[in-house]
């Protein structure tokens, strides 16, 4: 069978009723209109994501550390962003109060949350004839305010507070976005965005974290270990998921079940996949990366919880960001989107080509 390659005009159809409910034909949307929207969404995702991560960071600082130094529980943050070599560059130690400003409102670090939404809100503001009014107001107004937000504020304002208030922005975005934005490709390339950058963040927080969190007898006591994945459970908002899923006390590997292979929790690897497989399959269903998405969903929906572990967290996470990652290069070749914002927009690229 020949395949289906997308083109994209700058024009849409008209008068034919759409081959899938819900979907225009592949070809009725300019290429540039879709980079905006999936990029805009990954950006806002990214956002919320860096938020978690410094709000899980937060939290384990605050807990006993074992005699290790602070910086033990904050340089996971930069190296999960692959930021650690441009921090180390313009600070001389890792502590909370520098790892917090560069990553959360330092303008020259394309991986903060500044940043992002900054670009989140540039990719809104380009498709305006697009994209419901609402949604650009939302991220226009979130931007505007964090104009104010320097670090003296944020310290006022509380580390923990800031997080969430971020985080209520983001979900914001997204509210807006599925009641108002009309259900066609417009609306189906940013929820594509949301879920790859979404599985590539959930993956990255649970393996950052995999040297702290292993439950090694040896390192962490059971308390501490059972506040850290605590922590990580309530900085992924998973903590009532958890408890009314599995009715017992905190487990790693229950912890790791829910983040990985229940389909029910909507930040874990599989729900997102489930979701990008679907959209693949609709908008392109003959491309590589409906195919490799499909595999991946395969792989998860029939997977179990003692394979990962028995393997390892890390040697699984690893290989489950690479794959999300070819994903996401194969979206961009299959719809043309920009070369060059993928790479922008990708973090952590170094670790990824150093694993």
């Amino acid at each position: 069978m020949r395949s289906r390659k997308a083109r994209w005009w700058s024009t849409p159809l008209r008068g034919a009723a759409p081959r899938i409910p819900g979907f225009w034909r592949i070809d009725a949307m300019l290429s540039r209109t879709a980079d905006n929207l999936y990029w805009m969404a990954r950006y806002v995702e990214r956002a919320e994501n860096m938020a978690r991560i410094l709000d899980v960071s937060h939290r384990m600082h605050q807990l006993p550390h074992n005699g290790e130094g602070s910086g033990a529980q904050w340089e996971p943050a930069l190296i999960i962003a692959g930021q650690k070599p441009f921090y180390e560059a313009r600070f001389d130690v890792i502590s909370a109060s520098h790892v917090i400003a560069f990553m959360a409102l330092d303008p020259e670090n394309p991986s903060s949350i500044v940043s992002t939404l900054g670009a989140a809100r540039e990719n809104a503001r380009a498709e305006r004839f697009v994209l419901p009014i609402e949604i650009f107001e939302s991220l226009n107004a979130t931007w505007l305010e964090l104009q104010s937000v320097n670090y003296k504020r944020l310290l006022d304002w509380g580390f923990r507070e800031f997080f969430e208030w971020v985080k209520e922005r983001c979900h914001q975005f997204h509210g807006t976005m599925v009641s108002t934005m009309m259900q066609t490709d417009a609306y189906h390339f940013t929820r594509l965005g949301i879920f790859i950058e979404r599985a590539d963040n959930t993956a990255r927080l649970l393996d950052v974290k995999y040297h702290v969190l292993a439950p090694d007898e040896n390192k962490l006591d059971e308390a501490v270990d059972y506040y850290q994945w605590g922590a990580v459970l309530r900085a992924m908002s998973a903590f009532k998921a958890y408890r009314i899923t599995y009715r017992d006390s905190i487990k790693p590997r229950q912890v790791i079940e829910l983040l990985t292979l229940r389909g029910e929790f909507p930040r874990s690897l599989h729900h997102c996949t489930a979701q990008a497989t679907a959209l693949l399959e609709a908008m392109a269903p003959e491309s590589e990366g409906a195919r490799l998405a499909g595999e991946m969903n395969a792989r998860l929906r029939y997977g179990r919880v003692q394979d990962i572990t028995r393997r390892g967290l890390h040697e699984f996470l690893t290989e489950f960001i690479t794959r999300n990652a070819l994903i996401s290069d194969e979206v961009a070749r299959t719809f043309y989107l920009d070369p060059a914002t993928a790479l922008l927009a990708t973090p952590g690229q170094s670790q990824r080509q150093t694993a």
